[in-house]
């Protein structure tokens, strides 16, 4: 989002918790976050990439567990309140 004047913050605060919006790519390479992105409207969101498949939900514990340990912060303290069958996810 260089050279972006607008840029626009990825976080969201609701109801005392902070909301994340992911764009999750499973069966990637390595498990990495790997920058920003932007939404159609324009608002943000942070891309991860992980190996896991989508498949029984294991991409979606192998984004709770990167991003916990990104974040040092216990896995209990994250959870996915939206998409969790998309690639587009709140968190």
């Amino acid at each position: 989002m260089a050279g972006d004047s607008k840029a626009v913050a990825p976080f969201r605060v609701r109801a005392g918790a902070l909301g994340v919006p992911v764009k999750l790519t499973p069966k990637a390479r390595r498990n990495a976050i790997s920058g920003m992105t932007s939404e159609a409207h324009g608002g943000a969101l942070l891309k991860v990439s992980v190996t896991a498949p989508p498949v029984d939900g294991k991409a979606n514990a192998a984004l709770i567990k990167l991003l916990a340990k990104e974040w040092h912060l216990p896995k209990s303290s994250l959870e996915i309140t939206r998409g969790a069958s998309d690639r587009l996810k709140l968190v």
